[in-house]
This record gives C-alpha cells, sequence and structure tokens, in this order.
C-alpha cells in the first residue's frame, strides 16, 4: 500500500499538530508509545516486539503506523494491519491501537489519528475493523460518536504453549 496520509495541521492559533506515517527511522518512537499503551492497559508482559523489530516492520506495505506530532515530540499513535477479508474478498484494515499520551487527551487528538487511518483506507475503499475491551464504555462512546458499528465479539486467542500439547498429541495433522 502506497498511501500515505498527508500531513495535517489544527486550526490557527492552535499548536501545531501533524500526523504522519512513521518510518523505519522511528522504531524507538513506536517502540516506546507501544509500551506506554500495554502499561496503561497492564498489560506489559505480551510486549515481545523490539525497536529493531519495529524497523523492519514499518518498511513493510501492509503495516501503518500514524504518529501525532507537536514539535517533533510523539503525541500518540494508531497503527493497523492490512489484511485479507475472506467473506468479502478483499482487505480490511484491522486497526491495532490508538493511544494518546496523558496530558493530550479529550483535545480531539483520537478522532484526528482514526480520520487520518481513514484516509488512508479511503482511495481503496476499505474496512477498518477494530476491537474494544467490552468494559472500556469510554471508547464504545467514543467510537460510536465518530459512526462505528459496534458488535459483541469475543475474540479467541490460542498461544503455542496451549496448543502445542495437542499438536504433539493428535493424529489429525494437514498435508504439507
Amino acid at each position: 500500500m502506497t498511501t500515505s496520509p498527508s500531513a495535517t495541521a489544527v486550526p490557527a492559533g492552535a499548536p501545531t499538530v501533524t500526523i504522519r506515517r512513521a518510518v523505519p527511522a522511528d522504531a524507538a518512537t513506536v517502540q516506546t508509545l507501544v509500551l506506554e499503551i500495554a502499561a496503561h492497559e497492564g498489560d506489559t508482559e505480551h510486549v515481545r516486539v523490539t525497536a529493531e523489530r519495529w524497523q523492519q516492520l514499518l518498511e513493510r506495505d501492509d503495516v501503518v503506523v500514524l504518529l501525532a506530532e507537536r514539535d517533533g515530540r510523539a503525541l500518540g499513535y494508531t497503527s493497523a494491519v492490512r489484511r485479507l477479508h475472506l467473506w468479502t474478498g478483499g482487505d480490511v484494515l484491522a486497526v491495532d491501537d490508538v493511544y494518546v499520551r496523558p496530558g493530550e487527551r479529550s483535545n480531539g487528538l483520537g478522532r484526528r489519528l482514526l480520520t487520518a487511518m481513514a484516509a488512508v483506507a479511503e482511495p481503496e475503499g476499505l474496512l477498518l475493523t477494530w476491537g474494544v475491551e467490552p468494559e472500556n464504555t469510554g471508547a464504545q462512546r467514543f467510537y460510536a460518536g465518530l459512526g462505528a458499528t459496534l458488535r459483541d465479539k469475543v475474540i479467541a486467542g490460542w498461544a503455542p504453549a496451549a496448543y502445542r500439547p495437542l499438536v504433539a498429541a493428535g493424529t489429525d495433522e494437514v498435508a504439507r
């Protein structure tokens, strides 16, 4: 995907905030923001990606990370992965994170980040999808206010440590 939103600024008189696509040179900043959102969610033990890996990921066309900045300082980000949606046969842009640093929240930055991600999706008419925790009613109100459709769905995750014993014991191997 070569589409990239252009840098955007807030109205005259307000401090300039730009939103741009992250590049490999931004890997350390992206890593810091990912660790911040994980800490905010109490989930740092699941973060395994390194800044070095972020350099590689940010080179991929299917990985989109948008940074919001003011005077070169990161204020927040949103990330997504372009993936195939088998029911439609087309692609979707699956948003993974929307994060705004404390002190920058409630200023419309989350809306701007998601709108910038929509600008990435718009040329091809890609569906944007993302998840939200059931107890995060504030985020649900925010997303509904953007016009997003909220649906109940339980997401299952199957870690290798959980499925390996079943694979080792099973005889139903897929032919390779």
